[in-house]
């Protein structure tokens, strides 16, 4: 993605959502609704490469070079995701910083 899109910081992407079950932002599906994604045709053990049958919330973090946590959205209602207006300001605020240290 980084390449792609041609961005001057690294993106996690959290297949199997290791990282995102090591904050505590995963859930697991139950059986009825796990019967419901199979009927739409959602392989969601192939697609997460486990066969746990979890999601994450909808999160995003802004961690700075000396790994410090700048900005911390999650909610647990998957239709509440983070507003990308936020995000960019929080790098914004850190890249202004950094060019003037």
């Amino acid at each position: 993605m980084n390449q792609k899109h041609k961005l001057g910081f690294d993106v996690l992407s959290d297949r199997g959502n290791q990282v995102a079950s090591q904050f505590g932002l995963t859930f697991s599906l139950p059986q009825d609704l796990q019967g419901v994604y199979q009927k739409f045709g959602i392989d969601l053990p192939r697609f997460d490469g486990d066969s746990s049958w979890t999601l994450p919330m909808p999160a995003r973090f802004v961690i700075d070079r000396q790994s410090k946590i700048r900005s911390a959205d999650a909610n647990p209602d998957y239709g509440v995701r983070p507003e990308p207006e936020h995000t960019l300001k929080v790098v914004q605020q850190l890249a202004s910083v950094s060019q003037a240290v």
